[in-house]
């Protein structure tokens, strides 16, 4: 066994289990979106928010755990690494929040309450307003969302060039 292998110091069970929800969640309100777009079907877009909305509140419980659970001993690298490591990981972190509030925002400014998988409404609490809808839709769609897709290929880009070119085993912490 090699010895960086043997000194791995993993992240809690919690925070492994958050990152790996939080992934599977994005993919799959993507694929929602995705299905919507390319089926005849209005099912998907209700599917899209009620997802979308559960990864808001999953963040939210994700930041609170992070908060209170220790991050595990970093792992050697140049300082200017880990800055835009951790620069990285808090924009992941408040575009993974701030994209389902635009998205519940676009809706509730549009008039459309959110169903969440049919167990209860988020309700039209404002005043409806097509001019703010679309201010939240352009953010949704054409801001947050390319940061989103570019924040998330340097993060796994980034542990693929530790975990091939470095051989650090750094996605060994998160595995």
């Amino acid at each position: 066994m090699n010895n960086t292998h043997s000194n791995l110091t993993k992240w809690s069970a919690t925070s492994r289990l958050f990152h790996w929800i939080s992934a599977i969640l994005l993919l799959i309100t993507w694929i929602m979106m995705l299905l919507y777009n390319n089926l005849d079907s209005k099912v998907y877009i209700g599917l899209h928010k009620a997802f979308g909305v559960s990864l808001l509140f999953w963040m939210i419980a994700r930041v609170i755990n992070r908060v209170f659970t220790k991050a595990p001993p970093p792992v050697a690298m140049p300082k200017w690494q880990m800055l835009l490591s951790q620069l990285s990981h808090f924009a992941l972190y408040a575009l993974l929040i701030a994209m389902p509030i635009a998205g519940l925002l676009m809706s509730i400014y549009g008039g459309r309450p959110v169903d969440i998988f049919g167990l209860f409404q988020i309700p039209v609490f404002v005043t409806p307003d097509r001019g703010l809808a679309r201010l939240y839709n352009d953010w949704h769609t054409d801001i947050i969302w390319p940061m989103i897709i570019a924040f998330t290929l340097i993060h796994i880009g980034a542990a693929l060039y530790h975990q091939f070119v470095k051989k650090d085993n750094l996605i060994g912490r998160i595995k």
